[in-house]
C-alpha cells in the first residue's frame, strides 16, 4: 500500500493494499476502497453528514480521484470511477461501473447513476436525480430539483439511456428526458422530451427525430443512435453489444 505519509487515514478505513492515497489526504473511518485505485492529494473521502444512513463510502476497484476532491460517507461507486480536480459528491449517491465525473463536478447526493456515465467539467446534480446507463452531460448543465425555490418539495430530474445534454443546459425538476434524446446546447428544458427526439431553445421545444442530424465528416451518416459510431473508452463487449443491435 502506498500512502503518503502527509495522509491522515481512519483506523476503521478499509483500504485495498494496492491502493495509493496521496498527500494530505484524509480517508476517515467509514471508507472502503478497492484494488489498484489512486487517490490524489488533498482529497477528504467519507465526510459525516446528518444526511447519511449511517453506510461507509464504498469505492469500487481501479478508481481514479484526483486532487482536492470531497466525497461524503453514504455513497457507493462501481468499479472504474474517474474524477477530475475538485469534485464534490454528498451522501447516498450510488453509481455503476466506470463513472467518470469531470472537474468542479458537483453531486448533491441521494442520486441513481448507472454504468458508463459521463460528466464534462462544472456539472451540477440536484438532489433525486436519477441518470440511466452510458448518459453524456457536457460543461455547465445543471439538473434542479426545487420546482418553487425556495421549498422542501424535491422532484429530481430523470435521464434515461444514452441521452446526451450539451453544454450550458438547464433541466427543470421533474422533467424526464427520453433513451437517446438530444437535449440542444443552452436550452432551458421545462417538459419531458420523448425518446430519440431532439430539444433546444429557451424554453425548449422540440426540432424533430435525432435522426436528422449527420456527422460533420463527409459521410452522410446519421449522428444518433451515437453508438452505432462512436465507441472510445468503452469495453470490447459493450461496443459488440451495440453493434449487434444496430
Amino acid at each position: 500500500m502506498a500512502i503518503h505519509p502527509t495522509a491522515l487515514i481512519g483506523a476503521a478505513a478499509s483500504i485495498d493494499p494496492s491502493a495509493e492515497i496521496g498527500a494530505f489526504t484524509v480517508v476517515h473511518d467509514n471508507v472502503e476502497i478497492g484494488a489498484r485505485c489512486v487517490v490524489g492529494s488533498h482529497c477528504e473521502l467519507g465526510v459525516a453528514s446528518d444526511l447519511g444512513d449511517g453506510s461507509p463510502l464504498v469505492v469500487g476497484a481501479d478508481a481514479l480521484i484526483r486532487s482536492h476532491s470531497v466525497f461524503y460517507a453514504g455513497s457507493s461507486f462501481g468499479e472504474g470511477l474517474v474524477t477530475g480536480h475538485r469534485v464534490t459528491v454528498r451522501e447516498g449517491t450510488r453509481a455503476g461501473l466506470n463513472f467518470q465525473i469531470g472537474t468542479l463536478g458537483d453531486i448533491q447526493g441521494h442520486c441513481a447513476i448507472g454504468d458508463y456515465v459521463r460528466f464534462h467539467s462544472n456539472v451540477h446534480v440536484g438532489q433525486h436525480t436519477v441518470i440511466e446507463d452510458f448518459v453524456w452531460v457536457f460543461p455547465y448543465v445543471v439538473f434542479t430539483n426545487d420546482p418553487h425555490p425556495p421549498s422542501d418539495v424535491q422532484q429530481g430530474v430523470t435521464v434515461k439511456r444514452f441521452a446526451a445534454v450539451a453544454t450550458m443546459s438547464t433541466v427543470l425538476p421533474g422533467v424526464t428526458i427520453g433513451e437517446g434524446a438530444l437535449v440542444g446546447a443552452c436550452s432551458a428544458v421545462t417538459r419531458d422530451v420523448g425518446d430519440h427526439r431532439i430539444v433546444s431553445g429557451n424554453p425548449a421545444s422540440d426540432k424533430g427525430p435525432t435522426s436528422l442530424v449527420k456527422l460533420r465528416d463527409g459521410s452522410g451518416r446519421a449522428a444518433y443512435p451515437w453508438p452505432a459510431h462512436f465507441h472510445r473508452g468503452y469495453p470490447a463487449e459493450v461496443v459488440a453489444e451495440w453493434l449487434a443491435a444496430v
